[in-house]
């Protein structure tokens, strides 16, 4: 699932299939499947897989029936 700017630059698309068994290959996916997220991965997302965020975490194994989330990187202190 993708949320705001994600969900802009993929066409409007809320929901992507991906094959991917880490989150290295989903982004990288991701990226090949709408271009015009390369640039926001890039500078870094955030990804939720069954509820937990990880970030930076690219080999964080995806079950194939986990859900995941792409989010932007949540800011504060």
């Amino acid at each position: 699932m993708l949320g705001g700017p994600l969900r802009s630059a993929a066409g409007g698309a809320a929901q992507v299939d991906v094959e991917a068994v880490n989150i290295r290959e989903l982004l990288t996916g991701l990226g090949d499947a709408h271009p015009k997220l390369k640039p926001i991965i890039d500078k870094g997302v955030a990804v939720s897989i069954d509820g937990q965020i990880y970030r930076d975490a690219w080999f964080q194994p995806i079950s194939p029936d986990s859900e995941v989330h792409v989010l932007m990187p949540l800011a504060g202190g």
